[in-house]
């Protein structure tokens, strides 16, 4: 058994790690609400444009002519990994790691060639280490998501995609569910398409469909909307991560603080007991003491 005077040294260790643990827990409850308001705000946007394109799309335009909505035999794909850059979040980066290994795996079994655009420094620093190419890296950035960082990112999907040195690119990133649930969700966002509708535009879709008459021309809208709406569909990806961590940060850090209080509980026990067996064996030695002088 361990002295006391070891317990009393783990007790004050623990409650140290408890004070910390507790501290970033509200340090990231109050980083959460900023987080998340600026997703909540964005997301009806981005949800709102790709309902706007889809509807451009489907309008009976000659998509040959956009060189964003040609859909060509895929031969090699760019994944847009986000991630965070701090860690202390529990599983949430392992999560999205993971999600993006089985993505790029099952292109491999496909006979496709995989590249990486890493937004993020837990993502960029372990697929360095990986057979996958990294083309860019993005990182520091998490911290105060900016459309400008989408952008760069952005314009160099597109540029490898018309030159032709990618046929696809998606994008993986942390969709914020609510604070316990954060869900790694895929989205293709190069070559567009009206079939990529997500979940709320199908919603949107079932019911009555309204029928826009657009000025300019429809071609001339897409030719300006086509390169921003792949900076929106980034931008929306990195917002939602930004406020994925910071949520997976805070259940982390209370399921930490929790673990530190269990530990306190069970070590003021064990020390009791062996305080106890001092006490008990020093008045064994006294008793017996007095038994001998008699």
């Amino acid at each position: 058994m361990a002295s006391l005077k070891d317990i009393k040294l783990k007790i004050a260790g623990i409650k140290k790690t408890e004070q910390i643990t507790k501290a970033m827990n509200m340090v990231a409850a109050a980083k959460l609400r900023g987080a998340q308001q600026r997703m909540e705000e964005f997301r009806p946007y981005a949800e709102k444009f790709s309902s706007v394109m889809a509807e451009l799309a489907g309008a009976g335009i000659d998509t040959k002519a956009f060189p964003l909505m040609a859909i060509r035999p895929v031969k090699r794909v760019m994944l847009i990994l986000v991630t965070s850059d701090r860690g202390l979040c529990g599983a949430f980066n392992a999560n999205l790691i993971k999600a993006a290994e089985k993505f790029l795996d099952s292109q491999k079994r496909e006979g496709r060639e995989c590249c990486l655009s890493c937004i993020g420094k837990k993502g960029d620093a372990y697929f360095k280490k990986s057979p996958f190419e990294v083309v860019q890296s993005t990182v520091g950035i998490m911290a105060n998501v900016q459309m400008f960082n989408a952008r760069q990112v952005g314009q160099n999907a597109i540029n490898q995609f018309l030159e032709e040195k990618i046929d696809e690119v998606q994008v993986l990133y942390g969709r914020f569910i609510n604070v316990v649930v954060q869900r790694p969700t895929l989205n293709r966002i190069v070559p567009i398409s009206a079939e990529g509708l997500s979940g709320a535009e199908e919603k949107e879709s079932k019911g009555a469909r309204a029928i826009y008459m657009y000025e300019p021309k429809p071609e001339e809208i897409l030719s300006q909307l086509l390169p921003m709406f792949v900076n929106v569909q980034i931008m929306h990806a990195m917002l939602e991560t930004a406020a994925s961590e910071q949520a997976a940060r805070m259940t982390a850090m209370d399921n930490a603080t929790r673990a530190c209080k269990d530990m306190i509980t069970d070590l003021t026990r064990a020390f009791n007991k062996a305080r106890q067996s001092a006490i008990t064996a020093e008045l064994m030695d006294i008793v017996g003491g007095a038994e001998a002088l008699k």
